[in-house]
């Protein structure tokens, strides 16, 4: 099945930016796995409290939906050549800490829901502390 690895968490301070990557690999082909034929979500989860997600790409005409908490200031894109989905985040604040996760699913259409999703990275984490 298709596999999911998150890189890029770190300790930042409070207005700084950090870039998630997330790594797709081991689709049933090659073709399956295009970061193209999967819809990409980004979610988030503080220990204890329920997942969010932050952001989703759609797999045909790549449009890119946000939660209010994180629009303006987190982006995502990616890499069709390198099958990388990456987060870009921006003028971070205290209250974005928490473990980030990569999801894929072949719904064509994202949104900010889980169930809406396959496969899962293991997290990785972000800390924003001055």
């Amino acid at each position: 099945q298709l596999r999911l690895v998150e890189s890029g968490g770190d300790l930042a301070q409070p207005g700084g930016s950090l870039r998630l990557s997330c790594s797709a690999s081991g689709g049933p082909s090659d073709y399956y796995t295009k970061v193209e034929y999967y819809a990409f979500g980004w979610f988030r989860q503080v220990p204890g409290e329920d997942l969010e997600g932050i952001a989703c790409i759609d797999t045909e005409d790549a449009n890119t939906y946000y939660s209010d908490s994180v629009k303006g200031r987190f982006t995502i894109s990616r890499d069709s050549a390198n099958n990388v989905v990456y987060l870009q985040m921006n003028s971070l604040k205290p209250e974005d800490t928490a473990i980030y996760y990569c999801t894929a699913d072949k719904w064509p259409n994202c949104r900010l829901d889980q169930t809406q999703y396959e496969f899962w990275g293991q997290g990785t984490q972000v800390t924003v502390s001055s």
